[in-house]
């Protein structure tokens, strides 16, 4: 009984992450599906390129809370996995929301690259450290031009940002293990950004609003 149970809440979880806001909107507000425009994805950083910026910054608050509603309000309120600690709750729970974003049932099992999601998730069980990692990503996006290279950046700091600053909570290890394997995961659906600026040929983000949509890469 008690797997079933939690099975149902992270499956809760899991399509609480998958909603598919990027395709929503755009469909919505243009009448265009985001995946046959612009780089093809359905994240903000494609939405900002193909509709605009307001747009772009409705689908990354949506992203945002979809992390955020899982750990900071379903984890420690659900009847789910009594014998571990709220941080672990959390973790298995956020980590449920961002593989939903990334494999969202509703578009074939591929979604969007988990960042805003991630951040929402991280923000409602590690405040501080998410905001340093936010900091971070905000610092490399105003140097380098590049959301896909300040979102590496900024995954791969966060594991760091624990290990300073978390070490003294419950499980820690355990706790910075999963951490780590959710950047290795952020990193990782970030694979063909990376291989397009190593050839030099990833665009840089640009903040103003596009006309119509974009069909280049």
């Amino acid at each position: 009984m008690n797997f079933a149970s939690n099975a149902v809440w992270v499956l809760i979880a899991y399509l609480i992450g998958s909603i598919p806001t990027g395709y929503l909107v755009t469909k919505r507000a243009r009448g265009i599906d985001i995946r046959e425009h612009g780089s093809g994805n359905v994240g903000a950083t494609n939405v900002l390129r193909v509709a605009g910026k307001g747009w772009a910054s409705l689908v990354l608050t949506l992203d945002f809370l979809k992390g955020w509603v899982v750990t900071a309000i379903l984890a420690p309120t659900a009847p789910a996995f009594p014998d571990l600690s709220v941080v672990l709750r959390q973790l298995l729970f956020g980590f449920a929301a961002i593989a939903g974003h990334t494999w969202t049932p509703w578009l074939g099992l591929k979604g969007g690259k988990g960042i805003a999601a991630s951040a929402g998730a991280l923000l409602g069980i590690f405040p501080f450290a998410s905001i340093l990692a936010t900091l971070i990503w905000a610092l490399v996006l105003t140097i380098k031009r590049y959301v896909s290279l300040a979102s590496i950046v900024a995954a791969g700091s966060f594991p760091i940002l624990l290990l300073f600053f978390y070490r003294s909570i419950e499980s820690f290890w355990t706790v910075f293990a999963i951490s780590a394997a959710l950047a290795g995961l952020l990193i990782y659906n970030h694979r063909a950004n990376i291989e397009r600026l190593r050839r030099g040929e990833e665009l840089p983000v640009t903040f103003g609003k596009n006309k119509k949509p974009s069909s280049s890469p």
